[in-house]
């Protein structure tokens, strides 16, 4: 007789299955076509005065051969304007950005990711316009404080990348048309009327928004608008602060310029009739004075008296035909992107545009130029030539 052991009952397995892939939910009520909306028209107007003064400043470091002898010198704070613009409209996009981003951050988890070829469209034109927008308005404030950690050339950088958010904020308002039609007739979901609580959030919301740009732009552009100086508590210069009451953005050190190479300097003037000046010849010189400001391209500028020889003169001195001859101007400095600079006709002739030999009525330190330095009307700060050594007459 054989005995078994009864075999065990088999138990049922359970059934596995994967949960459901569902997109996050959102809650909050000010994520909405109008709030977007609001936020976008401040921001759109914030980039679009960047992206006209930057094409200023970039045009006028960097101007087109067939541009160059007819930039303008005047008006003479033409620059300061342009570029104290350009900053303080890109440092309020920083804060708009971000309130832009928190109200729409709920359409990048929408479900299904791509419903159409033109709902494809939008979602690339918005992944752009991100990626683009945020790269600009961090790297323009790097360039403000002068950090660079990254290995490509900031200016033709950004420069191009301000053309790719232009691109970008164009084609996401051409996909958007329909539903921008749709908002100003009044028949969009995000236009209808709210519950007061809502309401009374949105106008909230827009009004911090509000103070927040009032706040980072009085709190930094005294840096160029020098009436509000006493305000400039997040800017990192100040209008005041520097040798001789001006700022300092290169020193003599960091151009490689040391008092010892300065013990033989002389002046080359080179054109049809070449020649050479020590500082005291150029001191006996005919001296002409201006009030100019020194405008930088991190948005600083502050005015100042400066004293010296009209180029003009010298041009004229080497044979260069007045109102049309353009300078090429070289420094001591050992190395860097404005070692050597031309400048137009225009500026060259210039009453207003002097070797400079003097500042605030005192001679000129070694960080800001000594012993010469060019300093003409409407010009970026990285144009007016320090440490000069050298002029040509074209």
């Amino acid at each position: 007789m054989t005995f078994r052991m009864p075999r065990p009952a088999r138990l049922p397995r359970p059934a596995f299955r994967l949960p459901a892939v569902r997109p996050p939910e959102f809650t909050g009520r000010l994520h909405d076509a109008t709030t977007a909306t609001a936020i976008g028209r401040w921001l759109g107007a914030a980039f679009a005065v960047c992206f006209a003064t930057g094409l200023v400043s970039h045009y006028l470091q960097h101007p087109p051969d067939r541009l160059a002898d007819h930039l303008p010198a005047r008006p003479v704070w033409g620059y300061t304007l342009t570029q104290g613009l350009h900053v303080a409209t890109g440092l309020a996009a920083i804060v708009l950005l971000l309130v832009k981003l928190w109200a729409v951050y709920p359409r990048l988890f929408v479900w299904p990711p791509v419903r159409s070829l033109r709902h494809a469209l939008e979602r690339l034109s918005v992944a752009v316009l991100v990626a683009s927008a945020v790269f600009e308005v961090l790297t323009g404030l790097l360039n403000i404080v002068e950090w660079y950690p990254w290995p490509f050339a900031f200016v033709p950088v950004h420069f191009a990348v301000a053309w790719v958010v232009t691109g970008s904020i164009l084609l996401h308002i051409a996909v958007k048309a329909p539903e921008i039609r749709d908002h100003w007739g009044r028949r969009s979901a995000g236009t209808r009327a709210l519950p007061a609580e809502d309401a009374a959030d949105r106008r909230s919301l827009l009004l911090a928004t509000g103070a927040a740009v009032g706040v980072v732009t009085l709190t930094t552009v005294g840096q160029s608008f020098t009436p509000l100086k006493a305000f400039d508590l997040l800017a990192p210069r100040h209008p005041d602060h520097g040798p001789q009451g001006l700022p300092v953005n290169r020193t003599a050190a960091a151009a490689g310029v040391s008092p010892s190479a300065l013990g033989e300097w002389r002046l080359e003037v080179a054109g049809p009739r070449a020649y050479a000046l020590t500082l005291d010849a150029l001191r006996g010189m005919p001296q002409a004075t201006a009030r100019l400001p020194i405008a930088c391209v991190e948005g600083w500028s502050v005015d100042a008296d400066w004293g010296g020889v009209r180029v003009r003169d010298l041009v004229a001195r080497a044979g260069g035909r007045p109102g049309r001859a353009a300078v090429r101007v070289t420094s001591l400095e050992v190395s860097g992107a404005y070692r050597v600079m031309e400048m137009g006709a225009e500026y060259a002739d210039d009453p207003l545009t002097l070797l400079a030999l003097s500042l605030n009525g005192r001679p000129l330190t070694l960080d800001h130029g000594f012993p010469a330095r060019i300093i003409a009307p409407n010009r970026p700060g990285v144009l007016q030539t320090k440490w000069v050594h050298r002029l040509e007459v074209l």
